[in-house]
């Protein structure tokens, strides 16, 4: 993706009135994880641009599959095939690197065999190259740039997660790794509604996974058709919630496209990229949401500079909460569509970059999480009081600070 390339693709996002989502994928798959992005940037973004944009996680009619013999020819050949009864040669799930096949073992179990689509990893690492010169020759330009918006920790952690994500193996690793965690704290907390896939190891390579089958709906497909029960997210956030602030280690990409309803069950999908946060980050935000759920902003304030590696001190300090208050003067009892919790997040980070705090790269993923499911809460309930909400799951929390 060369600087015309790139300039273009910013330009479907945010000028066309319908993005162009094969035109898009044509640009390579940084652009499709750019714009996957902001798929759900319903704050910035009209309704109908997101809509369009999320057919990028997981909308097989919109994404084409690749032909199937030649992926399994080049990857594990005729041998490994033998280990099935039936196996449907058309996808019934495609995304931006892997597509889904339906198969039958020989001993008759049913499963879903997710295969790489294509070698990606050389033209991606270029066009990644090419976006972080640009980036670098903005910076020169405009210094602040790099401390407000950080573009390059924010390509390099898309860049990170991608990589992770062609090679399948880690998903199998980070699936037991979250599943761990899982067993550890089922105890502790409410974790009964969260279920993982079972991954077969020995017919799992690094282009080729096997797992169970998934009888369920996406939140993608239940957020789309507006049958998603807004009470359904507020579980997710618990479940997501306390990986993030209890633990620090948390699925990596929780786009709906990810999370799999089983009746009345929650199951994370495509655990390629794992998210992880250090305790000071981790204690810090929390502290930071458990407060702006009360209200109390003075306190926001407090923790925000508990987070960053150069604290404020004095008049500067004082000169900072002062905007702190001014900016959360209208975000009490808001709705999610008055005030973005993302949008609003973002602000407060630039405040305080503004102000003169410096926060560890570990804040994207967590902005990240947060962006995906504050933006299915605008699709699923735009009147609700998220923060509100939330309090139930802050005694709980408190538990792991």
């Amino acid at each position: 993706m060369n600087i015309i390339s790139f300039i273009d693709l910013i330009g479907e996002i945010f000028y066309k009135e319908k993005p162009d989502i094969i035109k898009i994928q044509n640009k390579g798959l940084l652009a499709v994880k750019i714009a996957q992005t902001f798929a759900l940037r319903i704050d910035f973004l009209d309704e109908s641009k997101c809509y369009e944009l999320s057919k990028l996680f997981n909308h097989v009619d919109q994404i084409p599959a690749e032909n199937i013999d030649v992926l399994i020819d080049n990857y594990v050949g005729e041998k490994w095939l033998k280990h099935f009864k039936d196996f449907n040669k058309e996808s019934f799930a495609s995304a931006s690197i892997g597509q889904v096949h339906e198969g039958v073992l020989k001993s008759g179990e049913r499963v879903a065999v997710k295969i790489i689509k294509g070698n990606f990893k050389q033209q991606f690492e270029k066009d990644v190259k090419s976006v972080l010169q640009l980036f670098k020759c903005l910076i020169r330009v405009y210094p602040k740039l790099a401390k407000v918006a950080d573009p390059v920790g924010i390509l390099n952690s898309i860049r990170s997660f991608t990589l992770d994500e062609m090679d399948l193996r880690n998903e199998l690793a980070n699936k037991k790794r979250l599943y761990s965690i899982w067993e550890e704290n089922k105890d502790k907390v409410d974790l009964s509604r969260l279920k993982f896939i079972n991954i077969k190891p020995d017919l799992t390579t690094e282009n080729v996974m096997v797992s169970d089958y998934i009888e369920g709906e996406t939140f993608d497909k239940l957020l789309t058709e507006n049958r998603m029960p807004y009470e359904l997210l507020l579980e997710l956030f618990h479940i997501h919630g306390f990986y993030m602030f209890g633990i620090g280690i948390f699925h990596g990409d929780i786009h709906p496209g990810n999370i799999i309803l089983q009746g009345d069950d929650v199951c994370f999908v495509d655990c390629g990229a794992i998210g992880t946060v250090s305790d000071r980050l981790r204690k810090g935000l929390f502290h930071f949401m458990e407060n702006l759920s009360f209200y109390e902003f003075k306190q926001c304030a407090y923790w925000l500079n508990q987070m960053s590696e150069t604290m404020l001190e004095g008049a500067r300090y004082k000169k900072f909460e002062e905007k702190m208050l001014k900016l959360y003067a209208d975000f009490e009892n808001a709705t999610v569509s008055q005030v973005s919790l993302t949008k609003r997040m973002m602000e407060t980070i630039k405040l305080g970059v503004h102000s003169g705090m410096r926060f560890e790269q570990g804040m994207f993923p967590i902005i990240k999480s947060l962006m995906y499911l504050d933006g299915m809460v605008l699709r699923c309930n735009p009147k609700a009081v998220l923060m509100k909400d939330m309090r139930v799951y802050i005694e709980e929390f408190n538990r792991f600070m």
